[in-house]
Formats: structure tokens, sequence, C-alpha cells
């Protein structure tokens, strides 16, 4: 997991020019003079051309949101997407830019081996809206998605990925569902399509990973793992702690929610193939993803996972005992107590971890 921290920065330059923001107390960047000119930070709606700053954070304590702040903060983790992210940082300016919405781009360059990070820097020059956070180690779209959450400043976060398989355009519409209905936390992009590598086990393992969430959830989810996505920012923050680093942080995101009462709505959404080479690896994510699952449930709800199995235990090993004393009464194979014993083994541990649950201040 990536966690770099913020070192000190330069001390700020007060400045009598209303076009050159001074620094808020607690926030990333700073103003500094360098000689020939004023460098900014990179803040949504500061006008004009300017170098921006590349801003190194790690895991902490979340920003707080300030009068002035955008509404929306779009979390764009990148890792070795230079040959495209240009595009969906134009798509997705164009789009928020036309809907009149404040927003701001955070870009996190998650330790790239190409020239995301130059692009990125470049890009930021003419599009005033985008923040750059760059990590030192790679940490995973998860650990980007938590600490670009943690550092958003807009209430409604929305999460997306740099290689042209979302529909982007629609963020928009994803975001002003939030703002029609205070009913829902978070609006998902289910998508229609499957679209990826490893297209023929894919599917049938995410259809069934997906049963077997309903199941344990109790609820409808047309897309488990869609990492397009719109959160209420102030909902979202105390669940980021749960996030794991890699791909099956929307997974989490999702079953928190569901599992703690928070209203998911569903927008149908296309996919796309993605742009450059794919950073799943089918059987090392695919069996992280199940234990996530699994994991969460076992998080808010122990009981739906490990009462069922201990019931049937004591049921068969009970059922196995009438049949053993009537064909050799008084004798008890060490099989049937063995099935007795870890049915009672397993329902004690379902109930310890229930009581752990329920007794928990936290999350």
């Amino acid at each position: 997991m990536s966690e770099h921290m913020q070192g000190p920065g330069p001390t700020p330059v007060p400045s009598s020019d209303p076009t050159v923001p001074v620094p808020q107390p607690g926030r990333s960047g700073a103003v500094r003079d360098d000689g020939d000119h004023v460098v900014t930070p990179a803040v949504a709606g500061h006008p004009g051309r300017r170098n921006p700053v590349v801003e190194h954070v790690g895991a902490g304590e979340p920003v707080e949101r300030e009068p002035g702040d955008p509404l929306v903060t779009v979390v764009l983790p990148c890792y070795n997407e230079a040959e495209h992210v240009m595009l969906e940082i134009e798509r997705i300016s164009r789009v928020l830019d036309e809907s009149g919405l404040s927003y701001e781009l955070l870009c996190i360059d998650d330790a790239s081996t190409d020239d995301t990070l130059e692009v990125l820097t470049a890009a930021a020059v003419d599009y005033p809206a985008i923040r750059i956070l760059a990590f030192r180690r790679n940490g995973g779209s998860g650990t980007a998605r938590r600490i670009g959450t943690q550092q958003a400043r807009g209430e409604i976060v929305v999460w997306t990925d740099a290689d042209m398989t979302y529909e982007n355009e629609r963020i928009p519409e994803l975001v002003q569902v939030l703002l029609d209905d205070p009913s829902y936390d978070q609006v998902v992009g289910a998508r229609t399509t499957e679209e990826g590598t490893h297209k023929w086990a894919r599917v049938p393992a995410k259809f069934v990973i997906r049963k077997i969430a309903e199941w344990l959830s109790r609820q409808r989810i047309p897309d488990l793992n869609s990492g397009l996505r719109a959160i209420r920012r102030s909902v979202a923050l105390p669940y980021l702690r749960l996030l794991p680093p890699g791909f099956s942080c929307v997974t989490t995101i999702t079953l928190a929610f569901l599992m703690n009462q928070h209203d998911i709505k569903y927008v149908y959404t296309s996919y796309a193939k993605r742009a450059g080479t794919s950073k799943f690896k089918f059987f090392k994510d695919a069996y992280r993803y199940i234990l996530q699952v699994l994991r969460m449930v076992m998080y808010f709800d122990p009981l739906r996972v490990l009462m069922p199995p201990a019931l049937w235990l004591v049921l068969i090993g009970g059922l196995k005992l009438v049949v053993d004393m009537v064909r050799h009464p008084l004798y008890v194979p060490a099989s049937t107590i063995l099935l007795v014993v870890s049915g009672i083994l397993i329902g004690s541990l379902a109930l310890m971890a229930d009581l752990l649950v329920r007794s928990r201040d936290a999350v």
C-alpha cells in the first residue's frame, strides 16, 4: 500500500494580486516564488495558464471542505496511461465544463514507469481544474481511490478509469442523480457488456461471484465491480479504511454501502475495450475478488456466512448418529462425532463474531 507522508512545504508568499491564491492552512500545495514567476497549486477555478504543483501525500486525515471548494471531484488513477490519459482529461473536462458544475480533476500518478506524470503536468498548464497527486511507490487502484477520496475537496466524488473504457461523458448525469435525489448515496454505471481480457473466463466467474454477493447481501446488484460511480464523500469517508489496495476496492465500497442501508442507484452504461495494456491478472485478482466479497459480508454479517454450514454439519451429524445407533447400538463412529463437534465449533465462532460486530463502535 502506498503511503507517502507530506513533508514540510515552502513558505507561502503573500500577495496582493487577487489572481494569485494564497494557500489555506492544512491544504496541499503552496505558492512559491521561483524567481521569474509565481507557481500556484493546481486548484479548480484558477484562470489561465500556470505551472502546476505536483503534490505528494499519503494516508492521513481527510481534508476539510471550505467555502468556495468545488462541488465535484473526479478521482482519476493513472498507471502507465501516457498514451491516452490526455484524451480522458479532454473528455472529462469538456462535459463537466458544459454541465456548469464546479469541479476539480484529481489525477493520481501511481508511480508510473512511463511518461504519465509528465503528460499530467503538461495538461495541468492548460486545464485549471487539474490537481496532481504523485505516488513514489505503486499502491494499486484501491490505494489511489482511497487517498484521492480523502484529499478530494468536492462533496460528490466520482471514481473512473483513465483507460477509455467507461462512458465518462455521463459523469454529469451520475452527479445530477445525487443532486436531485438525496435518498441515494451512490450512483453506479452498470455495464451492459464485458470487454475485458480473458472474457471467456471473466463473464461466468463474475456472474457467480455477483450472485454470491447478492445472496449474502440480500440485494440485487446489476454490476458489482464497475469502476464508474459517483459517491457522497461524507458518507464514504468512514468506509475508506476497508478498501483493499487492488481492483476489488469498488466491490468493497458497494458492499459496505449495501450492508449499511445506504441506497445505490444503477444507471446502465456501455463499456469499451480498454486502451493500452490491462493490469488485471485473472487468477490472482479473481481470487482476491472472491475473498473480498466474503470478507466484507463477514465484517458486517458473519452469521450469514458461518451459521448455515454450522447448522448443516450439526443436522447431518445428528441424522448420521441416528443411523449409526440403529445399525450399531451403543457405537458412535469418530466421523459422526467430528461432524457434530465441527458444527458446534463453527456455530460458536459465528455467534462470537456476531457479538464483536454488534459491539463495534466504528463502521
